[in-house]
């Protein structure tokens, strides 16, 4: 009687092409599930090694590995020349010890003010036909690294609109 109904279910499913269909899609079906739960599992461990990295980044920018409470940190000195990349000496009375960290000194207009004061600036006023200059003033916004820095600053630049004529004058050209 066995081989009888495994004799009928073969002669169904070749009868039958809807039961053929049913396990090829359930077989497609199981292999969705499978490759889904794969990328499911990829993505924890990426997220997981991603937060780790972030926190090894976080931890390089902390003042750590010193129980001085209070650094004195000197100017910015430029590796070469009077602006770019160089290094700035910190010391600490309590313990008696000496850091050096990099830092930036700015090449453009803000060299005059240093790379450690920071400050917000308003729009630029009027030209002053006498002078040919446009001023505005800027108020502190952070003083870094301890730095001296003054509570206001004005800046001047020239009223001549050439620059921005010459600009103008290329975006037209291209229509």
């Amino acid at each position: 009687m066995e081989t009888r109904e495994a004799g009928s279910v073969k002669r169904h499913k070749e009868t039958d092409p809807g039961l053929k269909h049913r396990t090829t899609s359930e077989a497609y079906k199981m292999q969705l599930r499978v490759l889904f739960s794969l990328v499911l599992v990829l993505f924890v461990v990426l997220m997981t090694g991603c937060s780790e990295a972030g926190r090894n980044k976080k931890e390089k920018g902390k003042k750590s590995g010193s129980a001085c409470k209070e650094w004195q940190w000197g100017a910015c000195e430029p590796a070469s020349g009077d602006c770019g990349t160089g290094l700035r000496e910190g010391t600490c009375k309590e313990k008696e010890e000496t850091k050096t960290v990099k830092c930036k000194v700015p090449c453009n207009w803000k060299k005059q003010f240093g790379g450690d004061c920071k400050y917000k600036f308003g729009n630029w006023g009027e030209c002053d036909t006498e002078t040919g200059l446009k001023t505005r003033n800027g108020t502190l916004k952070k003083a870094l690294f301890n730095a001296e820095c003054e509570q206001s600053v004005k800046v001047t630049k020239s009223c001549d609109k050439s620059k921005s004529k010459s600009k103008g004058k290329k975006g037209k050209k291209g229509m």
